[in-house]
């Protein structure tokens, strides 16, 4: 009989399922063909949910929803983009949570039912409070982005996360790109193509075919959801029926008591998940997405303000295009790279050296607000442009958030906890991103129609929380353990 000096430890529930790995494994290869699915329907969120972008002013003007004020149009288009991410920020925990009891696949279905469905209501809207109702069901309904991160985690061990997870913000990064262009070329097809879409539809629902374009990817995924994705909640998986587990009985009802254990923790109150261990992760999420949503919004209006206050006073054909290299290199960098830097360094050192890249990043606006003030518009500004396109790339390895999923994976106390964890950094990320761009352009108009600290108190501002997030990154543990445990055998 086992003495209690020689019974393995139990952990509690507030504690890291996973422990540390005596020594280095080989890589395990990733589910390529599991990998690709999740990435297909990974794609189909950003391209629903950016495609609106390129015509929203021009739809908000036709609809007459503010009585010719065009200086309210940029009010009313800025309710409908972040209506999305405010109804998907209050929904999504629950979606994760309803994944940790019912299973990853169903919760996935109902997402992508919500935005084809809300996309094809988007395209007939034809008043204000129809645009959003369609855009508020597109947020309520869609879960799926923490659900995916969950599934990458439970498909993947400490060997071959850091390259499951740098492939995510890269998918991401296609949909931005994909969404807008689909957008901006299909809208008012009957103007661009008046032989081919002649009928009276095109002229009442103009702005129909691209949000029916928007749907295509959703429900070219929807067969690859229902016959090829991998079922990977634990409690949901079908047993394989080997002769090892026929043979077996107390096997089997060990599995047995283990799924019923894992049933309770899926219903775990969130207040109990909510252990150092968990918080200190998920906070470096909240505030690495708040800079990150910040830095990307101030950068195209920094660019476009006049030089006499401060910015370059460029066109908006001048600004996409550095706009669109930024987002290139900071894609391609991180698919080519970020595994190596990871295997290099370890995941707290990069994650701490590329949160730090925010700090110069920011500074680099005064700097060069004061050039253009002394030396005029010259080579001069573009080295300090091309210093910080350098520090961008640095601080996306953070801000792409695959090293803190790690982080956030690795805290999770059970395996059937992982959605819910999942869905409070989920959370986080869409609160940020419907807070921060009017929080950000706020600061920044208050800094020049006031002169705080000769208008850069915004950039201050966020310099300063830019040294919080490497105070918090600091907290983090030193290492990211082994999960294997969470994978059934």
């Amino acid at each position: 009989m086992m003495g209690a000096a020689d019974s393995p430890p139990t952990a509690s529930e507030t504690s890291p399922l996973i422990h540390a790995g005596a020594s280095k494994r080989p890589k395990t290869p990733l589910p390529k063909f599991q990998m690709g699915i999740l990435l297909m329907l990974h794609i189909t969120e950003p391209i629903a949910s950016m495609s609106i972008f390129p015509y929203i002013n021009q739809l908000i003007r036709e609809l007459d929803i503010t009585g010719g004020d065009e200086a309210a149009v940029g009010y009313y288009a800025g309710i409908i983009e972040s209506l999305f991410f405010v109804t998907q920020a209050l929904t999504v925990l629950r979606w994760n949570r309803l994944s940790d009891r019912i299973g990853r696949k169903p919760v996935l279905s109902i997402g992508l039912f919500g935005t084809c469905i809300s996309m094809l209501c988007f395209g007939l809207s034809t008043t204000f409070w129809t645009l959003v109702v369609s855009r508020c069901l597109c947020g309520v309904l869609n879960g799926n982005l923490g659900v995916l991160k969950t599934i990458v985690a439970e498909l993947t061990d400490s060997t071959n996360m850091a390259q499951a997870f740098a492939l995510m913000p890269v998918a991401w990064k296609v949909g931005i790109f994909v969404g807008p262009l689909m957008g901006g070329m299909l809208a008012r097809p009957q103007d661009n193509w008046p032989e081919l879409f002649a009928h009276p539809f095109w002229a009442k629902y103009p702005y129909f075919l691209p949000c029916a374009a928007a749907a295509i990817p959703v429900v070219l995924s929807y067969p690859m959801l229902l016959f090829f994705l991998e079922e990977t909640l634990p409690s949901k998986r079908q047993p394989k029926l080997t002769s090892t587990t026929l043979g077996v009985s107390s096997g089997s009802n060990i599995e047995d008591r283990e799924a019923l254990a894992q049933e309770s923790m899926a219903v775990m109150p969130i207040r109990s998940l909510l252990t150092p261990t968990v918080v200190i992760p998920i906070a470096n999420y909240a505030i690495l997405s708040l800079l990150n949503i910040a830095l990307r919004t101030l950068m195209p209006l920094f660019l476009s303000t006049p030089p006499h206050l401060g910015g370059l006073g460029l066109a908006p054909s001048s600004i996409g295009p550095w706009l669109a290299i930024i987002g290139i290199s900071d894609g391609l960098f991180q698919a080519i790279f970020f595994a190596k830097i990871v295997d290099w360094l370890g995941p707290k050192r990069q994650f701490c050296m590329s949160v730090s890249c925010i700090i110069p990043a920011m500074a680099m606006f005064p700097v060069i607000s004061w050039l253009v003030h002394v030396r005029g518009i010259d080579y001069a500004i573009m080295l300090v442009l091309l210093g910080q396109l350098v520090l961008t790339v640095g601080f996306g390895l953070a801000s792409g958030a695959p090293t803190i999923f790690m982080f956030i994976t690795a805290s999770a106390p059970s395996k059937n906890t992982l959605g819910a964890i999942n869905g409070l950094g989920q959370t986080c990320t869409s609160i940020a991103r419907a807070v921060g761009p009017a929080l950000a352009t706020s600061l920044f108009a208050f800094s020049k129609q006031h002169n705080l600290l000769y208008g850069n108190a915004v950039f201050v501002i966020f310099m300063v929380l830019g040294g919080v997030q490497m105070w918090l990154a600091a907290q983090l543990p030193d290492e990211i353990y082994d999960n294997d445990e969470r994978r059934s055998t």
